[in-house]
């Protein structure tokens, strides 16, 4: 096992993310996989390759498109957005549901904003949600996908297991991922809550909403992200309504 980096505390600024902008997506990346200008130094913190923040406008959306060997988390804050993929799975996914999609040896899946054909109303707002790759433990595994409603856990205003692979999670309420040693944790704060990170050799904090003061660092703002390595137990205290993502990563990808 190689020794891990000095410990650092890398703050991202919302502003200085590359985008992808159409006429119906706006969509800013933390990481450089899938984008037109790859940065060959921003291609990963951890096991975490992808933190997309996507705004899609109404009744448009991802059509079918393939995914392979990927653990993929979706994240929504505002909006619904309908999900349908090859392995027969449908559903909207909306704030406080988690949803996990395992691409395995391959799966097809689009993403639209167009809840109309789920609840018989036509959306009329864009739909902003985060969506987060991690690699599996496993290559050639059988796709799948599972969904849970955590929504009622989030009003405690702590770190709420989102997602989880570890060992020490089996059984609680998290939708479970095929990585082993990496979690998602999320929290929603009211103004002068606080939360404590947890310690890993890699953390990823995203501030997905609202303002938060990041302990030894200051304030954070939406869109703001913070890389922690061999470091953690910081604490998050909101400076409003907010709401972070945090993934808690004990290894990193091989390179």
């Amino acid at each position: 096992m190689s020794a891990l980096p000095a410990p650092s505390v890398d703050v991202r600024r919302a502003g200085r993310r590359p985008a992808s902008r159409l006429s119906w997506l706006d969509s800013k990346h933390s990481f450089s996989l899938g984008t037109h200008q790859p940065d060959p130094a921003n291609t990963h913190h951890g096991l975490l390759l992808v933190n997309n923040e996507d705004l899609v406008q109404p009744g448009t959306g991802f059509e079918t498109h393939p995914h392979r060997d990927m653990e993929i988390v979706t994240w929504v804050l505002q909006g619904s957005l309908v999900h349908q993929d090859s392995t027969g799975h449908s559903g909207v996914i909306y704030p406080g549901l988690a949803q996990r999609m395992s691409g395995g040896t391959g799966i097809l899946h689009s993403e639209k904003n167009d809840s109309y054909r789920a609840t018989g109303e036509p959306p009329t707002d864009p739909v902003h949600f985060v969506q987060m790759w991690v690699l599996p433990d496993e290559a050639g595994v059988a796709p799948g996908y599972e969904q849970l409603e955590i929504d009622g856990e989030l009003l405690s205003g702590g770190l709420v297991t989102v997602a989880s692979g570890m060992d020490r999670d089996q059984g609680a309420s998290a939708i479970r991922i095929r990585n082993r040693h990496a979690a998602l944790h999320a929290a929603r704060l009211r103004p002068g809550q606080h939360v404590a990170l947890p310690e890993a050799p890699y953390l990823h904090l995203f501030v997905a909403r609202g303002s938060v003061d990041l302990e030894g660092t200051g304030a954070l703002h939406q869109g703001d992200a913070v890389r922690f390595t061999a470091t953690g137990g910081h604490r998050i205290s909101a400076t409003g309504p907010a709401e972070i993502l945090v993934w808690e990563m004990h290894a990193t990808v091989a390179v």
